[in-house]
């Protein structure tokens, strides 16, 4: 079983170049087979949820041609069925945005229900209030969510909590909707942004995204298109909280600085130093971590997936932090792992307490989920010692050669699959 190995202490420095945004992408691919032309998505993240999803709808019959790791052609012309059940794309959330794009291009969508990280329930009711609002019948069965429509027809939808899944979803089957619709609560994430582009480049007309209020026009075909997607704002996240960590200085490249700016404020109020370039951040280490409080909010707002991450940082800083989750009810899993390298926190409810300590211990951890993995490994770097990550296929899961990019910084860290491996490792570098 894979697992990085890693020993601690040696501060980041030099340039990272940020991949193609996953959540974002995983939306640009489902969007893609809603037309009968080619349409080519560049800038894609090489990480498995990525290419299960692809794997996904070539099964059903979509012409998939691979130009490179980070380019692929899609053309849905050639979709043959509207059931998606293969095993493995349960293993992925973003399996249900295919119930939107097949419901809107077919009027007809079975798909099994979705994996992804546990932590927490992320129900599903109001893509489906969206859908049914459209004029969709939706049932559970087996499994399964199967959605039919004899017509699409445009309404007016009001989202109960604003919902980034749910956003995407009602977004793709309105598009080819007849008449207009209207999402109320609508999502503000950048990916939310970057979709509406996509299916703008295709013909769709789509008003107001990045604003709580979406105003969808249904079309009656969609067209190729070639679009690149937006780089990953969670990954550079992580890579700067990891120069933090480390004491490091770090330009990260190939960003969009605006979608960093609640991570960025939060780590100036930390004591570091960050400078913005017109596609780059610098992020510097200042002389100590300050303590401070976190709240996961939606876009704008401190994103929920950067919650580990800045987590593992604050274990090291100076005085008490707090970290209030309003998103998700199960994230504080890993909170035990980085207690087993010497941080100190409690968890009361949605919110954890974490009194830094200065400086963390190596030790052997598991990856509970994609993020938390990400922060465990950014705790290593930081960690005295040597630490062993296992569980990884979480975190390739949303990184892409993420060791490889970490050595490039300096970092000594190896992926390894057997104990032999991990020695031989820990002998090399002392």
């Amino acid at each position: 079983m894979e697992k990085y190995v890693i020993k601690g202490g040696t501060p980041l420095h030099g340039v990272v170049e940020i991949s193609g945004a996953k959540n974002a992408a995983l939306a640009l691919i489902a969007a893609a087979i809603m037309a009968d032309e080619d349409v080519t998505i560049e800038n894609l993240p090489d990480v498995s949820d990525i290419n299960q999803l692809i794997a996904a709808i070539e099964t059903i019959g979509a012409t998939i041609i691979r130009v490179d790791r980070h380019t692929v052609i899609i053309n849905g012309k050639t979709i043959s069925s509207h059931v998606v059940e293969e095993e493995y794309i349960k293993k992925i959330r973003a399996s249900y945005y295919l119930l939107g794009a097949l419901l809107g291009k077919f009027h007809k969508a079975e798909v099994a229900l979705p994996g992804g990280c546990v932590i927490g329930a992320r129900p599903i009711d109001q893509h489906l209030k969206g859908f049914r609002a459209l004029g969709a019948e939706v049932i559970q069965d087996h499994g399964m969510l199967n959605a039919y429509a004899k017509q699409l027809v445009g309404n007016h939808i009001f989202f109960d909590v604003s919902s980034v899944g749910a956003t995407i979803n009602v977004m793709l089957a309105a598009v080819k909707a007849e008449g207009r619709t209207v999402i109320e609560n609508a999502a503000k994430e950048p990916h939310i942004v970057d979709l509406a582009n996509f299916l703008s480049s295709m013909g769709a007309d789509i008003r107001g995204a990045g604003t709580d209020k979406i105003r969808i026009t249904g079309v009656s075909s969609l067209h190729g298109t070639v679009y690149s997607t937006i780089p990953d704002q969670i990954e550079a996240g992580t890579f700067m909280c990891a120069a933090v960590a480390t004491n490091g200085d770090v330009l990260v490249k190939n960003v969009i600085p605006r979608h960093l700016e609640c991570i960025t404020s939060k780590l100036i109020e930390m004591g570091c130093t960050v400078e913005e370039y017109d596609d780059a951040v610098r992020v510097k280490a200042g002389d100590f971590i300050r303590s401070a409080h976190i709240k996961t909010l939606p876009y704008p707002g401190f994103p929920t997936d950067m919650q580990p991450q800045i987590s593992a940082v604050l274990s090291m800083a100076n005085g008490v932090s707090t970290v209030k989750e309003s998103i998700f009810e199960n994230r504080f899993k890993y909170m035990a792992e980085l207690s087993r390298m010497g941080a100190i926190n409690k968890v009361e409810g949605n919110t954890a307490i974490i009194t830094g300590v200065g400086s963390l211990e190596g030790a052997k951890v598991a990856a509970p989920d994609l993020r938390a993995g990400a922060a465990l490994v950014i705790a290593g770097l930081a960690a005295e010692g040597f630490t062993t990550v296992s569980d990884i296929v979480y975190i390739k899961r949303g990184y892409e050669k993420f060791d490889e990019k970490l050595s490039a910084l300096g970092a000594v860290i190896k992926k390894v699959d057997t104990d032999k491996e991990e020695q031989t490792f820990k002998l090399k570098v002392g």
